[in-house]
């Protein structure tokens, strides 16, 4: 497991952080794992400064380039989702890739739950900025490139966990061939907001069992690259 070094970084208080806590809580999050790490990672520095102060209410923030930054809620569901019934005992996922990096802060939840993480993120100037961002935190288990999330990450794989931040129509079908046997796919399916489900798909040999957890808003996953926005 990787641990972020905190060394320099502007901390809010623990009060703030506390209130963000109790109200996942309270919406059903009830891995303590997933839960002290979303206590720690500080989900400030992934936010412009105009924004910072609004860190660790549970609500989605834009982080540029029409992306958003996604609600605590959300992240900690889904990571809790790709953990599965793993308990302490069992150790970090060995290997987890996520399509859509954004500004960083899921990455940066998960990859303190697994000894590494692939990340593809389609819009280069926010893959830069991620980028950044998670260097603040010394992270040495992440790597990350800029191509279509779609696609996955073939040469890295088979993954024990996928974790998408963008909602496509249909489930891609090289995501569920990357997935290692038991591996589960965390995923919102419906294309456009409002008609999204958060899935979750577990792989087991040749067949994919599928599991509807909620209803949930992301932006469309497109096709393709962005070089520049």
């Amino acid at each position: 497991m990787n641990i972020p070094n905190l060394a320099g970084i502007g901390m809010t208080s623990q009060r703030t952080r506390e209130r963000m806590i109790t109200s996942l809580m309270e919406k059903g999050i009830s891995n303590w794992a997933v839960l002290d790490v979303m206590r720690t990672t500080p989900r400030h520095i992934f936010l412009d400064e105009a924004l910072a102060h609004r860190a660790y209410e549970d609500t989605a923030l834009p982080i540029g380039y029409g992306q958003t930054i996604s609600q605590p809620y959300v992240v900690a569901r889904m990571t809790e989702a790709a953990l599965g019934r793993r308990r302490p005992e069992d150790g970090p996922l060995a290997r987890v890739l996520e399509v859509g990096t954004g500004c960083g802060y899921q990455t940066a939840v998960i990859a303190q739950l697994a000894e590494r993480v692939c990340t593809v993120e389609r819009i280069q100037p926010l893959l830069a900025k991620a980028r950044k961002n998670l260097s603040l935190l010394n992270f040495r288990n992440i790597r990350s490139k800029h191509d279509d999330g779609s696609l996955g990450w073939p040469e890295q794989g088979p993954f024990d966990a996928i974790i998408a931040a963008a909602a496509p129509q249909h489930v891609p079908a090289e995501l569920l061939q990357q997935l290692a046997d038991g591996g589960r796919l965390v995923i919102p399916v419906g294309g456009e907001r409002g008609t999204q489900q958060l899935q979750l798909i577990e792989r087991q040999g040749d067949h994919f069992n599928t599991q509807t957890l909620e209803t949930v808003h992301f932006v469309p996953l497109y096709i393709g690259q962005v070089q520049h926005t």
